[in-house]
C-alpha cells in the first residue's frame, strides 16, 4: 500500500494532477508506513513521549491514534480546499451572468421603481412563454418586469423569454436555482427595483396571485411575503413529495422557533433593500435558505395563500425523492448552522 501511494503520487504529479505540496505529503506518508513496518523500534523514542509503552498492544494504539488526527487534519484541509473551490466558481459564474448580461434590454423599460420577478429556468422552452404572457403589466402602479435567469439551458428558454417580453440573463455553465436566484437579486439591486418577486418558470405559479404576495410589503406590513400552498391550494405531484412539503416545513419551524407552513415553495416576494443583508450560498435548494436567512434578520415576514398547478408540460428537474429529501434537509441545517 505505502509503495503504490508513492508510485501513485509520482504518477500524479507528472501529470500536474497535484500540487508539489501533496506530493511531499504523500511522500512522507508512504515511508513512515515503509520504515514503521520494516523497523518499527525507530519510533519507539517518539511513541514513548507520549507514554505509549512496549507490551500490551499500547505502542499499536499510538500509532493508530496518531494515523486518525493525520487524517483529520487532512480531511479538514481538503474540506476547506474544496469550499474554497466552490466558493470561487460562484464568485466566478456570478460575475460571467452580470458581465454578459446585456444592458440594451433595459432600454424599453418605463423610468421610477419597479417589481422584478425573477424566474430561474433550465430547459423550459414551453412553458417560460406562458408564464411571462400572463404576468400583470403592474400592480399599485409598479411596472411589473419579468426576468428569466437561464442556467445554461440547452434549448431555446433564453429566446423564447426574450420574444415573450422578459429580460433574460444567462448562466455560462449550469449551477442551481439558487445561484441563477442570486444573479437576478443582484440584478434587482442594479435595476432600481422596489420589490423582487421569484417565482417558477414550469407554470406552477399563478402569476396573478402575484398581487397576494406584493401588497403586504407595499403596505408596509411585511418585509418578506411567502406563498403557501398549505394554506391555499395545489394539485398533489406524489404522496412522498407532499409529505415532503409538511416535514420540511415542520423542521424549519422546530430550529427556529417561527411557524411557516410552506418551506420549500419559490413563490415569494421580497423588499429589494434587504437582500444586501442576507447571506445566501446555497447553488440549489435555495427557498430554505432564504427564510431561515430572512428569520434569522428578524425580518417581518408573513404567508398568504396561493395556488401550485402541476408544471404545464415537460419532465421536473428535480432529483429523485430520496436525495431530494438528503439535499433540502442538508441546506437546512446548514444555513441554521451559520
Amino acid at each position: 500500500m505505502a509503495f503504490a501511494l508513492l508510485l501513485g503520487a509520482t504518477f500524479r504529479y507528472r501529470r500536474r494532477n497535484i500540487s508539489r505540496l501533496t506530493l511531499i505529503i504523500s511522500w512522507a506518508l508512504g515511508t513512515a508506513i515503509i520504515l514503521l513496518a520494516i523497523a518499527p523500534g525507530l519510533f519507539n523514542p517518539f511513541l514513548r513521549l507520549f507514554n505509549f509503552r512496549e507490551g500490551s498492544g499500547q505502542r499499536l494504539i499510538g500509532v493508530l491514534l496518531f494515523a486518525v488526527l493525520l487524517i483529520f487534519v487532512l480531511l479538514s484541509n481538503a474540506m476547506s480546499r474544496t469550499d474554497e473551490a466552490i466558493r470561487s466558481i460562484r464568485v466566478l459564474v456570478e460575475a460571467l451572468a452580470l458581465q454578459a448580461f446585456d444592458r440594451s434590454q433595459l432600454e424599453s423599460l418605463p423610468p421610477g421603481p419597479r417589481i422584478l420577478v425573477v424566474m430561474p429556468a433550465y430547459n423550459e422552452e414551453d412553458n417560460v412563454g406562458a408564464v411571462v404572457h400572463a404576468m400583470p403589466e403592474d400592480l399599485d402602479g409598479y411596472p411589473v418586469v419579468p426576468l428569466v435567469i437561464d442556467d445554461a439551458s440547452e434549448d431555446a428558454t433564453s429566446a423564447v423569454a426574450r420574444d415573450a417580453g422578459a429580460l433574460v440573463a444567462r448562466l455560462p455553465i449550469r449551477r442551481g436555482g439558487g445561484l441563477a436566484l442570486r444573479v437576478g437579486y443582484e440584478l434587482a439591486l442594479r435595476l432600481d427595483a422596489a420589490i423582487v418577486v421569484t417565482m417558477d418558470s414550469d407554470g406552477q405559479h399563478v402569476p396573478e396571485e402575484m398581487s397576494l404576495l406584493v401588497k403586504p410589503i407595499l403596505e408596509d406590513q411585511a418585509d418578506m411575503v411567502n406563498g403557501s400552498r398549505v394554506l391555499g391550494e395545489f394539485e398533489r405531484e406524489s404522496l412522498i413529495r407532499h409529505i415532503g412539503v409538511h416535514f420540511f416545513s415542520w423542521l424549519v419551524t422546530l430550529l427556529t422557533g417561527s411557524r411557516v407552513t410552506d418551506v420549500s415553495n419559490g413563490y415569494r416576494a421580497t423588499r429589494v433593500d434587504i437582500l444586501r443583508r442576507l447571506v445566501l450560498d446555497q447553488d440549489q435548494f435555495w427557498t430554505s435558505e432564504l427564510l431561515i436567512e430572512g428569520m434569522r434578520h428578524r425580518l417581518r415576514i408573513r404567508e398568504v395563500p396561493i395556488t401550485v398547478r402541476a408544471r404545464a408540460s415537460g419532465a421536473s428537474k428535480k432529483p429523485k425523492s430520496a436525495k431530494y429529501a438528503w439535499k433540502f434537509t442538508k441546506a437546512i441545517v446548514q444555513t441554521w448552522l451559520r
